[in-house]
């Protein structure tokens, strides 16, 4: 029980073939497949259902011109004002970075003297510590320095 499969080839937008499968009898229903007329394939694929929707000649004062370029219009009009409701956030972000970073700046003018201050400190105590600092002897035969005697280390 085989069942018989025909196809039509239609030529379609931009040198594209659409292959319109048929399956007699069967009651299933295919999905058209695009596939490019050459080998090169120049151009996109238009399914069937927007190819029959080339711009056909509009009444410019029926109804449905009417609330197309309506929706249109109102569709423009929500486009700019996100555009420019997304410009204004990116400049009020700048802004706010741009003080952060003076913030920032500030700060590390603060630490990198606050830095200098500890810095010379710190340097100015081990001068202090070195100075204190008697050199220790390397030769063997001196003698360390006896420490004075007290009454109460003499015995009486």
């Amino acid at each position: 029980m085989s069942k018989i499969l025909q196809t039509n080839s239609t030529a379609g937008v931009n040198g594209i073939s659409v292959i319109h499968p048929q399956a007699h009898a069967s009651g299933l229903q295919q999905v058209p497949q695009l596939v490019p007329a050459g080998p090169g394939g120049g151009g996109k694929a238009v399914a069937p259902s927007k190819q029959s929707k080339k711009s056909s000649p509009m009444d410019r004062n029926s109804d449905e011109y009417r609330q197309r370029r309506e929706r249109n219009n109102m569709a423009v009009k929500k486009s700019r004002l996100k555009s420019k409701q997304k410009a204004q956030d990116t400049l009020q972000r700048v802004n706010q970075l741009k003080e952060e970073n003076e913030r920032l700046e500030a700060k590390i003018k603060l630490l990198t003297k606050e830095l200098s201050v500890l810095k010379d400190l710190f340097l100015e105590h081990a001068h202090n510590l070195a100075d204190n600092v008697q050199p220790i002897s390397t030769d063997s035969t001196a003698m360390p320095p006896t420490p004075p005697m007290n009454a109460s280390s003499t015995g009486q």
